[in-house]
Formats: C-alpha cells, structure tokens, sequence
C-alpha cells in the first residue's frame, strides 16, 4: 500500500491489534482504541494493565489494523513499533479525550463524560507506537495483477 492508502486506512479504522511480550515470552495480543498524531499510533490505557507492564520490560511490539470481510477486500498494516509510555496527567487526559471523541457516535463528548477522563487520567497511561518498519497488503488489488 502507498503512503497515503496506510494512512485511510488508519483514519478509517477504529481498533489497533497489539501484541507486547509477556513476561513468560508468549506473545500478549490486545485490541485498543487508538487515535494517529504526526503520522504515529497513540493509545490511552490503565497504567496497571498487562500490556503496560510487557511495554515497560520490554518496549517492542507489533500492531495491526486491517479491514475487510471476504478475501478479495482484505487490506492492513502491520508496525513493528517501540512503545514511549507517557504519564503526564495533562498529555494523559488530552489523549484519552481525542480517542473517546473520535470513537464517539456524536463525535464529541459531553461535559460529563470528559469530567471522567480528567478523573482517570491519574491511573492511565498515553502510549506512543514510534515506527521502526512496517508491512502492509491490499488484496483489492489481486485483480490488477
């Protein structure tokens, strides 16, 4: 896929497959909600959460966001990405906002439900997925070939 096909797609998408590895080294696969800023995959989560204690050991992971339902619409990226894991309440807070509001049926949240983000800043992380390489495949495009 071009530059600009991967970048619809993650515009287009709403959930972001991670894998971290565990401290058993089996592979630990979460979706999450995420939200790209400056072309980089970002996600809001609990501080205390496995995926989070995985990315502090060890800050390599995979993500994957694909799209379709047959084999011939099959489309997706995969990153091989490093976690930064952020814990300024004030990025913290900001970031959990964009991604509800994105995911959001309204687009925007009420005053409540950001009354709730600010609220759970303090125990919530915001992840930063810096890229390193990636794949990325367009089975719409079979019949081209």
């Amino acid at each position: 896929m071009t530059e600009l096909e991967v970048t619809g797609l993650l515009e287009q998408q709403q959930t972001v497959i991670c894998a971290s590895t565990g401290a058993d080294s089996w592979p630990h696969v979460v979706p999450l909600w995420y939200v790209v800023r400056d072309s980089e995959v970002w996600v809001w989560t609990y501080a205390a959460s496995q995926k989070v204690r995985n990315l502090e050991r060890d800050p390599y992971a995979t993500l994957l966001v694909e799209a379709g339902t047959v084999y011939a619409e099959l489309r997706g990226v995969m990153l091989k990405v490093a976690a930064e894991i952020e814990r300024d309440p004030e990025l913290v807070s900001g970031l959990g906002m964009a991604v509800l509001e994105r995911n959001s049926p309204a687009g925007e949240l009420t005053r409540e439900e950001a009354e709730v983000v600010v609220a759970q800043a303090s125990k919530r992380v915001a992840i930063r997925f810096v890229e390193h390489s990636r794949t990325s495949w367009d089975h719409r495009k079979l019949a081209e070939i």
